[in-house]
This record gives C-alpha cells, structure tokens and sequence, in this order.
C-alpha cells in the first residue's frame, strides 16, 4: 500500500509517453536554433519524442551540452571554417559596405552572398537527401511530424518524402516572398510593407510606389536565384519534376514569430498562428558581482548594451567613439563587448564578454536598451517593457527596429555615420523623454494579454497537427489556383468579353435603327419631289 502511490505515477508516466508523438526537428542556426530550442524543451517535457537533425559542421548546435532530445548527427561536406568566412563577409557587407553603395550595387551583392548561402546550405542538404543512412534512419524513425525553421533549405522536400507533416517556425522571408507564393498569405503591397523595405504601414504614394517595386523586384531575384537552384535540386533527388515552392506550400501550419505588439497588421489565414516571443520568461536573479553593479546605480538606473553575439570586428576607432558617448551619461552601464578594451571606457561602464540579457532588461532598474534589432532581444525588451536604441547591422535589424520607432518605443542611430553625440543624445532621449517608456509599457500589455502565451500556442498548434495528421483543412483553395484564376482574371476576360459584345451589339441596333430611320425619311423625301 506504501508502494501505490509510486506506482499509479508510474502508470500515468508511462501512459503519457506512450501517447506522446515522434517529432524530428529540421537543423538551423543562431538566433533561429534559440528560439526552437524552448519549444523543443516543452514538447519533451509533455511526453513527446524530439530528434533534432544536427550537422557535422555547426556553429551553434551544440550536441555536447545537456538536452532532454535526442541528436541525430549527419555529415556535411561544407567545413566550420567555410560557414564562418560566409559569416564575416556578411556581417563586413552589412555593417561596413552597404550604407556606401548604390541600390543596384547593394542588390548585385546581395545576390552573389545569396547564391553562396544557398550552395553551403545544399551541401548541407547532401548529408541528409542524398545519403542512404540517414534516409533510411528516418524512414525507420516513424516520426509523426516535422518541425522546421525554413531558413534552412529541404525540410519540405523530406516531409513530403516521409509522408509526414510539416509545421515551420519563421521571422520572414525576404520580401515575405514564401509566405506570399507558397503559403499564400495574402499582401497588399498598398498598406503591407515588404519585409526589409524599411517601410511601415502608413504610406504616402512614392512609398507605395517603392513598395510594390521592392516586392516585384525581391521576387525576380528570388525566383532567379533561389527558387531556380531549388527545383534543380528538388527535381534531381525526387528524380521527377518539382516546383520547390509548391512543396513549401503543402506545410501544415506557418508559427510566424511575430505578434501584434511588433507587426503592423495585415491579412492572416487559419494556418498562420503568431508566436512571437516564445523564448521569453520571467527575469531571475543576477550574479552576485553583477547584482551588486547594478544597486551601485542609484536612482539614475543602468543601460544595457549588447549588438549580439556576432559582432566581433569593431573597429578601435568606432569602440571608442560608442565609450565616449556611455561616459556622457549618468546611468551605469552593462556592455556586453568582445575586442580591446576601449581608452575612453568611463568609470560608469562595465564590459562583459556575456551577459544574462533577459535578466537584466527584467531587472527594476534598467532604464534603456541599446541594441542591435535582433527578433530575439528586440521581444525580450517588448516583453519587459524597456525603451530602446537601435544600432541596426545586417539582415532583418533595420526593418525590426523601423517596426519600434514607428511603435514609438525606440530611436535609430546609424552605425556608420554615428557620432559620438548622437549616441549619447539618443539614450537620453529614451530615457528622459516619458513617451518612449510609456510606449514600451503599451507594447508590453498587448504582448502579454494574450489567452495564452506563445510557447504553449505554438505547442498546442504542433500536437494539433499530430493529433489530427496534419492541418489541410486550414490550407486556403488558393494553392490549387493558377496565378490568373488567384486574381479572376479569366473571369475578368470573361466579363470584359461580355461587355465588349454588348457593346458591339448596342452600336450594330444603333446602326440598323439609323439605316431605318435615314432610308424612310429619303425615300419619302425623294418621293414628295
């Protein structure tokens, strides 16, 4: 009887693992692989089988570290030191190059690093495609669903494969390219701006004008680029033609990691579920030392200052431009930094190779972010409810950090054209001015009033698509469409031609009837001569 307790719990356990699916998690990378891995945990903890597919070469997926799922490894043939120098020249382009160079300049770049990208990421794609191991380990596997960050090319290819389905967890992509033709996610170029555009939802005529061009435009290179090496790819494997972006559009569920207190709004369909902020949480406590800076502040507070875990080749010049500006302000200062150690550096200003970011924008007296724009701290800051500076650098940074100034919760400043001054007033001005914290707070309460939060939605939406093998019956008619019958332009054509014939109709009655008229007034004229 003392054993009985122990006993049913042990029955209840074993039930709900017995009841718990098989889900093989797709390989990603950074920020991506951090806002996946919280999901993963909480799919684990409620009895769920999780294989994560991990390649040889990875920079952030760590298999050696302590994780409740499984890893299944694969070799690539693409080095660490190959995606790293991918990597810097990226960040060197965005940071350093881009603010310098014409539009078309700026594109022809951005289309030899895209066409780059996506030959690394099928090299990668090898390790799992083209090998019969892996394959067969996942044929073998029985899995009931795919989950996947797209980012990362070919998960669709192998749910379809495996016959399973797939949900995705995204940002965006570029100019909302596979949400709009292969999720068919409705866009109004009108009051919908193009992810990246820089342009927010309230737009005079020339922004609309740029508007509808950056998306036409993101789509030819997209189409060109991407999507022509994908089907090659896809075609090449299935041995049978394959059109890449219909393949992405048979995903189940689209978690998109955005929600109304960072997107402006816009259609959405019953398969798109917003999940924005699923790795946000609670701040804990501070380290001892840290904890201690921090009281050191007084009532004037601290900033927190980090440009992500990237950012490692700042210029000597450039770090002691930024110290000088932190000296200039009363707040203490927590900068997370990695490089020689600036000469202004202020008595107010502590550098921290890293720092427990979530924590510290929780703590009662953190007064200002300065930030990079990363998806990941810009909702850790909207979760917090902390006012923001913006120092954008590369990839969607810019167009999130657009997003807060036009929620007015942040200021931008220029990396490049920066000065000294200008940082240093920036940070006053979120502070000082009660707007910006008042704005913060807003976003915080619309991000929190939720019915539940994002992690247990975006988990509720992938034992959803378990429980009832898969979601088509929330995928729109749309994706069975051409794109003339998506716009009705054949029944325009139709109409037109309708309209045309009446027309025509109309002016032939006409004619008789003035024939009629015309000959019986001649004759009868003729006659009375």
């Amino acid at each position: 009887m003392k054993q009985l307790p122990a006993c049913i719990l042990l029955v209840l356990c074993v039930t709900w693992n017995a009841n718990g699916g098989n889900i093989l998690v797709w390989y990603t990378e950074g920020s991506h692989w951090i806002n996946l891995k919280p999901v993963l945990e909480k799919l684990v903890n409620r009895g769920h089988q999780v294989t994560v597919l991990v390649p040889s070469a990875s920079m952030f997926m760590n298999t050696s570290e302590p994780s409740s799922f499984h890893y299944e490894p694969f070799n690539v043939s693409v080095s660490m030191e190959t995606m790293e120098k991918f990597l810097e020249e990226f960040i060197h382009f965005s940071m350093y190059e881009m603010d310098h160079m014409s539009l078309l300049q700026i594109y022809l770049q951005f289309i030899d690093l895209m066409k780059v990208n996506l030959q690394n990421s099928l090299k990668c794609l090898d390790g799992v495609l083209k090998s019969e191991t892996i394959m067969k380990r996942l044929k073998d596997g029985k899995y009931d669903l795919l989950l996947a960050d797209p980012v990362y090319p070919g998960s669709d290819l192998t749910a379809d494969i495996l016959g399973i389905p797939l949900v995705f967890s995204l940002r965006f992509s570029l100019g909302n390219n596979w949400e709009r033709h292969c999720g068919q996610l409705p866009a109004p170029p009108s009051f919908v701006p193009g992810a990246m555009s820089k342009l927010t939802d309230k737009m005079d005529f020339s922004e609309r004008v740029w508007n509808l061009l950056f998306y036409a435009l993101n789509d030819l290179v997209t189409d060109s680029v991407y999507w022509k090496e994908l089907d090659k790819y896809y075609t090449e494997v299935k041995g049978t033609p394959i059109n890449a972006c219909e393949i992405m559009g048979k995903a189940d569920i689209w978690l998109m990691r955005t929600f109304w207190d960072f997107d402006f709004p816009h259609p959405v369909l019953p398969n798109f579920k917003f999940v924005g902020g699923i790795h946000c949480r609670p701040a804990k406590p501070l380290p001892k030392d840290m904890e201690d800076f921090v009281q050191s502040s007084g009532d004037a507070g601290i900033v927190v200052f980090t440009l992500g875990s990237m950012i490692r080749n700042m210029t000597t010049e450039k770090g002691n431009m930024i110290a000088s500006a932190l000296a200039q302000i009363p707040q203490k200062v927590l900068w997370r930094y990695s490089g020689e150690k600036p000469k202004t550096l202020g008595a107010n200003t502590r550098i921290y190779n890293w720092i427990p970011q979530n924590d510290l924008l929780g703590h009662p007296k953190t007064r200002a972010f300065i930030t990079h724009g990363g998806t990941n701290g810009i909702y850790e800051a909207i979760y917090h409810g902390v006012p923001m500076v913006g120092i954008p650098m590369f990839g969607d940074q810019p167009d999130n950090l657009i997003h807060m100034k036009a929620k007015g919760a942040a200021i931008i400043v220029n990396f490049n054209f920066m000065k000294t001054e200008d940082l240093r007033d920036a940070i006053n001005a979120v502070i000082n001015d009660k707007s910006y914290k008042e704005n913060a707070m807003w976003l915080s309460s619309i991000h929190h009033d939720r019915p539940v939060s994002p992690l247990d939605e975006a988990v509720f939406w992938i034992e959803y698509t378990m429980r009832n093998k898969g979601a088509k019956h929330l995928r729109v008619q749309a994706h069975e469409l051409t794109w003339y019958q998506y716009h009705s332009l054949d029944v325009l054509v139709l109409l037109l031609a309708i309209i045309l014939f009446l027309i025509l109709l109309f002016i032939k009655a006409c004619k008789f009837c003035f024939r009629r008229c015309c000959g019986k007034k001649g004759k009868t004229k003729r006659k009375a001569e």
